[in-house]
């Protein structure tokens, strides 16, 4: 098979708590789907602490989390403090990252868990990908409804209250983690393409 027809493999790894963080992470996966040649699959982060390894056969990796305390979730973490093997090894270098957490408050400091999302990236030599999303104005943010109502452009924000239904998102928070997940899926197709691309023209 051609390497321009084989899918691009890429996961979301996420902990959640109370359910929230997993709604979403479901949102950013079916986003994926929708761009054609790229394979989406949803991993705990919990399950990954024992295999770390696992992470070096994906092309794209989205990390998730809730923010608690300003920062990733304890089983989050922990999970994160696993990969020193790989990264000693550098195994996921020049792979695409991106990050995503979900708060009970507006704000709840999440910039500081996306920081922390782009900074243990980075240590593995990835390359993060933004959030391009252009915050509605008007009526539909007034409403909550705009995608990225929040403003975030290091990565995907959400907020609902700790308490409600884990499915009650606002419109605007779903429409941004499935754009989000669209987003991503379409970056990491068009930059291993490109790279294939080089590579080839670099042989011939």
């Amino acid at each position: 098979m051609s390497i321009f027809q084989s899918k691009k493999q890429m996961a979301v790894v996420y902990h959640s708590g109370h359910g929230h963080t997993e709604f979403f992470a479901q949102r950013v996966v079916e986003g994926a789907r929708n761009v054609a040649g790229v394979e989406v699959t949803l991993l705990k982060a919990d399950d990954l602490v024992t295999s770390p390894i696992e992470l070096s056969t994906f092309d794209g990796l989205i990390w998730g989390s809730p923010t608690y305390f300003g920062g990733v979730s304890g089983p989050f973490k922990s999970f994160m403090d696993s990969t020193s093997p790989i990264f000693r090894e550098q195994e996921l270098r020049g792979k695409l990252a991106a990050g995503f957490t979900v708060s009970s408050l507006p704000s709840g400091d999440k910039q500081s868990t996306l920081l922390s999302m782009v900074v243990f990236s980075m240590q593995h030599g990835m390359l993060w990908v933004g959030n391009p999303l252009i915050p509605k104005s008007g009526i539909d943010a007034v409403a909550n409804q705009g995608a990225d109502r929040l403003g975030s452009w290091t990565g995907a924000m959400a907020q609902i209250d700790h308490r409600a239904p884990a499915d009650s998102f606002t419109q605007g928070d779903i429409e941004t983690a499935t754009s989000f997940g669209e987003h991503f899926a379409r970056t990491l197709n068009d930059i291993t393409s490109t790279r294939n691309g080089h590579s080839l023209k670099a042989a011939a």
